[in-house]
């Protein structure tokens, strides 16, 4: 079963808040999803703890550098997306888990030090694939985007990761009210009350787009990988 991360040494760059939206629209469409929270701050299990956690959400939050790759190896055994939650440092357990994902995303928000620490990842990825004699999907996801514009220092980010031969996600996560509120009231972005939060509407659509892009990735590497061992 695939095996997400996401990874990013910046604080602040919406990783969990994309990890959890990609959990819940995955869970919304009927998937079994694991979630590894690596994360010392715990967000997700906070979150697990309110009401409404979908039954097909498991969450694995006792997490070691001695444990990840057993608890990673096992969810995948029961689970049909395992979406790992990474500490922000390059740390043995950021690396243990890269190399054992099928895709990393690295979250990053449109700033010049965001894209920055994004290429600090994009190394120790790099990294991963030599010592695994493989290559390890990864992308960008930029995040805390604007609905209404493109800001300049946006198309800089853009520009700086495209030099970089760094890949970035057609979708972006944009800014969004519902997206923070999942943290307070828990479940997903189904459970939300649209009288309560504003365009609703838009997050989910957004979130759709968001795990589409992401299902479409993965499965055009599985048919590339099916090809290669036909060839």
């Amino acid at each position: 079963m695939p095996i997400i991360s996401f990874a990013n040494p910046k604080g602040g760059a919406g990783k969990t808040t994309s990890a959890l939206i990609l959990a819940t629209e995955l869970a919304a469409k009927g998937a079994q999803v694991a979630i590894i929270d690596a994360d010392p701050e715990k967000w997700i299990s906070q979150w697990a703890a309110l009401p409404r956690k979908p039954q097909t959400i498991r969450i694995i939050s006792d997490v070691t550098e001695d444990s990840i790759v057993d608890l990673i190896d096992d969810a995948s055994q029961n689970a049909q997306f395992v979406i790992v939650d990474l500490e922000g440092t390059a740390s043995l357990m950021v690396a243990n888990a890269i190399g054992m994902s099928d895709l990393v995303l690295i979250p990053i928000q449109g700033s010049s030090m965001d894209a920055r620490g994004g290429a600090k990842t994009v190394r120790l990825i790099r990294n991963q694939e030599r010592m695994a004699r493989r290559p390890i999907l990864h992308s960008v996801i930029l995040t805390r985007t604007s609905a209404a514009i493109t800001s300049r220092a946006l198309r800089n980010v853009k520009e700086q990761l495209a030099a970089s031969g760094i890949d970035v996600f057609q979708t972006t996560i944009v800014e969004r009210a519902a997206f923070r509120d999942l943290f307070d009231y828990g479940g997903g972005l189904t459970e939300l009350d649209p009288a309560s939060v504003s365009n609703i509407g838009k997050a989910q659509e957004n979130a759709r787009s968001f795990a589409g892009e992401v299902i479409s990735r993965l499965k055009k590497q599985q048919d590339e990988q099916g090809r290669a061992v036909g060839a």
